[in-house]
């Protein structure tokens, strides 16, 4: 597998860091990954080794405030400028990749970013596979809540409000060790205005999934107290596709790449991709 990493300049001015992942001959096929809350592109690594051993790139960036990429750990002024973001790497995986088929993949925040980003540029990936997405929460915010946040998020837009459990992260005892002691993945409070942000991209695209038509295969875990389930059930109900697939497997936690049942998971996405691509 070969491996390169870069930088480009993303929103706002800030230096934003990619790597991707490549089989020794030339791959059929690449996938955009998008990364979620807190994490980094460094963690796929296992799940690009699979992929390029199938003749598979993988691709990758570290949104703004996550890893590598230049900004502030667990805040973002506007949701936009991971969409931007991503737009500016989109286009550079096209032209290093020119003519191969992409296939769109995001896991968590990361699924939202992908689902909002296919509104605009769908007809640009031949389908997508969200892992877990962050389309509601469970319980889900009552108005009041929402008033609130907005007006913290005005009056104060970095007071640190929300962590996220890593004990939800995965049934693997191992990784959430790595992921406890990964000194890129941040492991601090959410603040004000990137919780609002996170929720008004919850509302678009509960609010415009129709609009989706792609192929789509949308992947959660049964037991997911990070990201509810629900979301991913209603994605499935209300997106444009034809041709959708949603799959919940029973008992997995969020990272569900990351479970002891990953090798099924893989597998299911591989699969999954190779009837849409057409065997090679």
């Amino acid at each position: 597998m070969k491996h390169s990493e870069g930088r480009f300049t993303g929103a706002g001015g800030r230096s934003i860091y990619y790597q991707c992942w490549e089989p020794q001959a030339t791959p059929r096929a690449v996938l955009l990954l998008v990364h979620g809350a807190g994490e980094h592109s460094g963690r796929y690594r296992s799940l690009a080794q699979f992929f390029a051993g199938h003749n598979f790139a993988v691709a990758a960036l570290d949104h703004n405030g996550h890893g590598y990429s230049e900004g502030v750990p667990g805040h973002v002024t506007k949701f936009e400028d991971y969409l931007h973001d991503l737009g500016v790497f989109h286009r550079q995986v096209v032209e290093r990749f020119n003519g191969l088929p992409i296939v769109l993949i995001g896991h968590s925040m990361g699924g939202l970013i992908a689902s909002l980003y296919l509104l605009r540029h769908q007809l640009e990936f031949v389908a997508a596979v969200l892992s877990g997405p962050a389309i509601k929460t469970d319980p889900e915010p009552g108005p009041l809540q929402m008033t609130l946040l907005r007006l913290l998020a005005c009056i104060t837009p970095r007071l640190r409000m929300l962590r996220l459990d890593a004990q939800g992260v995965s049934r693997d005892t191992t990784v959430v060790r790595d992921y406890v002691e990964d000194p890129l993945v941040f492991h601090g409070k959410m603040s004000a205005r990137m919780l609002r942000e996170l929720f008004a991209g919850m509302q678009a695209i509960q609010t415009g999934a129709a609009g989706i038509t792609l192929p789509m295969l949308i992947l959660h875990g049964g037991d997911d107290a990070m990201t509810a389930p629900e979301g991913s059930r209603f994605l499935y109900r209300h997106i444009g596709s034809s041709d959708k697939t949603l799959k919940i497997y029973p008992g997995l936690y969020h990272e569900i790449f990351n479970e002891p049942e990953r090798a099924e998971v893989l597998a299911d996405v591989l699969s999954w991709c190779e009837t849409r691509l057409g065997k090679p």
